[in-house]
């Protein structure tokens, strides 16, 4: 004899927003967006999985990354809808995401370096910078923080 599977209960929008620590309105917004599948009820009212909770809290924590909506749906779309994400789904979420923040973390240093050295040579200048932009090569490199993005400062 086969057992039917016991479905978890649905949740409201109130429950979801209470366990995340999201508003009600981004849960509706990130529902709209189709980054959280939900359901409706004969009333119209919508209903979610409880699966809902940890995307939800993935989508808050990554946007507290600064990435944005479009990245997270991207991301989002590696998992399933209608079941929970196994272990093994957020493990190969995670792995996608280390590199990321592996190369941010260095962004992050390298400016802080950078900072410290320009502040402290004390004109505050890019352009007239005879340290780290002697006659304004940057400028020939392209528009934008060209030695941060990689550019070579020699």
């Amino acid at each position: 004899m086969v057992s039917a599977m016991k479905q978890d209960p649905l949740l409201s929008i109130g429950e979801v927003a209470k366990r995340t620590g999201a508003n009600v309105s981004a849960i509706r917004f990130y529902a709209d967006q189709t980054l959280i599948p939900t359901v409706r009820s004969a009333s119209g009212h919508r209903l979610f999985n409880r699966s809902v909770i940890r995307r939800v809290s993935f989508i808050l924590i990554m946007q507290g990354l600064g990435y944005s909506l479009k990245q997270v749906a991207s991301a989002l779309e590696s998992l399933p809808d209608n079941r929970t994400p196994t272990k093994s789904d957020w493990n190969r979420l995670s792995r996608q995401f280390s590199a990321e923040i592996d190369q941010r973390i260095a962004q992050l240093n390298k400016l802080k370096g950078s900072l410290t050295r320009c502040i402290g040579c004390g004109c505050l200048s890019l352009q007239k910078c005879q340290l780290y932009n002697a006659n304004d090569r940057a400028a020939a490199l392209g528009d934008g923080p060209r030695y941060f993005i990689g550019d070579d400062i020699r």
